[in-house]
């Protein structure tokens, strides 16, 4: 038969299958689907390191790893990721969410609402700092390969090519650092001596030297691991050692030199440390900034509002429970007691507990699944304790949710309650229990992978935060259960306002700060006048100003799933319960406030047809 004729018939057909397809699933079904995984296959085949921690089995998902190597960082990445993001929300666009399934129109909402607030970023070039001193690519990419999962020999390399890749990456950012400056946006002075010392800091010489840096223990843990499943040799894992270690010491060791002394070359540029408003366009970058992270639609004026209100309420109501208190036990209440005598000590155990007491108003993941779900907690490197948060759990692949690992900063975290609460905030009812949740759901009712990509912190944080909070009245039934008095659980509450209003008032500095235009004098003399040290006025002050919306992550996320929940019961009325509501919470997944409410609002309208 004719070469021609023969491609010929194989396009007909495939035009015909194609065709057939779009008719059976809906034209706008097959389209959105075909857009969907068209966002996500692209967002991925480029980027090692995210596709390692989004999918155990990538190849399931079409997705053929095209680099392994960090993506180079410029202002023209940006500009082309942008580009890509226009094309596909142009192409949302064309399609009808009418037309979806209830579960397609909702993550089409989704990622209409993301698309279209991320490429809002393109108004304010060179804001972004991927350098930050707090939670800059320098101390956050060693966390990462730390914790890089080998599971095939082609893990391990793709992990050695990401090492080697390191000095490019690096030299990318310093350019677009150098950029920065160009354009008046440089980081302050502080700032760059704080991450020019993390890069001297988190790679010494000696260490790697003497085979004793985290990230060569890691390496050989994990490779051990392979040997003794039998996926690798004895001899292939000492070659696969040995070029670790050099990578490490003649690849990676030098690329952070050279980017410490090309920020060196920029002191001088800003000296002076200033919110994000002190910037032309900066007021509106906050602004943008916010909704961004935190999901949230809310004005800074009126999220100012919010969090004062909240802060009247709460100190009144803390300042009765203070007096109750002491009424009760003729004694001042003082929350550290809470820590030393805390019956729970075995972060194990205090999971297993969380897992218990949180049955009545979460919903169960043994409705998805039968099989284990493990937590292993670790202590962070001591060599990395002065660059990250007191605790961080890393996210399961979507594919995997079976093996989750949560760190522990040990310099930062104290015992008793402190560790209990902080466990809920990471493992149960938090971090690790919703991406659990949120996979096994979406996994079994077939949802798109897409919905991986869409992020919004204050969900995320907003939900772990809103938990911790609950946490604190399993803490009181545990020392109770133990022997406790009864005013325990009032110095429970107690300690839970205290930690609600203290980050209640660095998310009043932040907008402040960044939007309002507190200067540095006025929000020190303020810290100070609350009772905080001068050093400690200083510490928040810098914190804040080089961590812009942070905390509101953590606190807004919180209020509006309180706001939410208030909601939810003045609709769904005597229907309304704890567990009801998290249930609704949990299975909508990731998503930004707006589209929670619509997606409430619909609740009620199901139920009334």
């Amino acid at each position: 038969m004719n070469k021609k004729r023969i491609f010929l018939y194989a396009a007909i057909f495939l035009l015909f299958c194609t065709a057939g397809l779009a008719c059976y699933f809906g034209l706008d079904t097959f389209r959105f689907h075909r857009t969907a995984k068209s966002y996500f296959q692209e967002n991925l085949e480029n980027d090692a390191l995210s596709l390692n921690y989004t999918l155990a089995n990538p190849q399931d998902y079409g997705i053929r790893l095209q680099s392994a190597a960090l993506p180079v960082y410029s202002r023209q990445s940006r500009q082309e990721s942008l580009a890509s993001d226009k094309t596909y929300l142009q192409q949302l666009s064309h399609i009808d969410a009418g037309q979806l399934s209830p579960q397609d129109a909702y993550t089409w909402q989704l990622l209409f609402s993301y698309l279209t607030i991320s490429l809002e970023e393109e108004k304010f070039p060179y804001f972004e700092e991927p350098l930050s001193p707090n939670s800059g690519m320098q101390s956050q990419l060693p966390l990462l390969l730390a914790e890089y999962r080998f599971s095939s020999k082609k893990d391990v390399e793709t992990y050695l090519s990401l090492l080697s890749s390191i000095p490019d990456y690096f030299e990318s950012l310093a350019l677009y650092e150098q950029e920065k400056a160009e354009a008046g946006l440089c980081m302050p002075d502080c700032d760059l001596q704080d991450v020019i010392a993390q890069c001297d800091a988190i790679f010494e010489e000696a260490s790697l030297k003497e085979g004793s840096h985290f990230l060569q223990q890691t390496f050989a843990e994990r490779i051990t691991s392979l040997v003794k499943s039998g996926v690798l040799s004895e001899e292939e894992a000492q070659s696969y050692r040995d070029k670790n270690n050099l990578l490490l010491l003649t690849v990676v060791l030098p690329a952070y030199q050279k980017l410490g002394d090309s920020l060196t070359l920029l002191e001088g540029s800003e000296p002076n440390a200033k919110g994000l408003c002190a910037y032309p366009n900066g007021q509106s970058y906050y602004a943008w900034l916010l909704k961004k992270t935190t999901g949230s639609s809310r004005t800074p004026s009126e999220i100012m509002d919010l969090l004062n209100t909240y802060w009247v309420s709460n100190k009144n109501t803390l300042q009765e429970f203070i007096a109750q208190y002491e009424e009760e036990t003729k004694a001042f209440p003082d929350p550290a007691v809470l820590n030393q005598d805390f019956p729970l000590s075995e972060p194990s155990r205090i999971l297993t507990d969380l897992k218990t007491r949180m049955q009545d108003v979460f919903p169960a993941l043994s409705s998805f699944t039968t099989k284990n779900i493990q937590a292993q907690v670790k202590d962070v490197s001591p060599a990395l304790e002065p660059f990250t948060s007191p605790a961080y759990y890393l996210t399961s692949p979507l594919d995997d949710p079976y093996h989750n690992v949560i760190c522990i900063n040990q310099s930062q975290t104290s015992q008793g309650i402190d560790l209990y609460t902080t466990l809920a905030h990471e493992g149960y009812p938090g971090h690790l229990y919703q991406t659990a949740y949120s996979h096994l759901y979406e996994l079994q009712n077939h949802g798109l992978p897409v919905r991986e990509l869409i992020f919004y912190g204050g969900y995320v944080e907003g939900w772990a935060y809103y938990v911790e909070m609950l946490s604190f009245e399993y803490a009181a039934a545990v020392m109770m259960e133990n022997g406790a008095s009864e005013s325990t659980l009032l110095l429970c509450r107690i300690a839970a306002l205290e930690r609600a209003l203290q980050i209640n008032l660095f998310c009043m500095l932040d907008l402040s700060i960044h939007y309002f235009g507190l200067s540095y004098e006025d929000a020190v003399a303020f810290l100070t006048n609350l009772g905080f040290s001068a050093e400690g006025a200083d510490a928040i002050y810098r914190y804040i100003r080089s961590e812009p919306a942070t905390y509101l992550k953590y606190f807004l996320g919180y209020l509006e799933f309180l706001e939410l929940r208030k909601q939810a019961a003045a609709l769904w009325g005597e229907n309304f319960s704890l567990k009801a509501f998290h249930t609704f919470v949990l299975n909508a997944g990731c998503s930004d406030f707006d589209n929670l409410r619509l997606r409430l609002a619909h609740t009620v309208d199901e139920k009334a047809q």
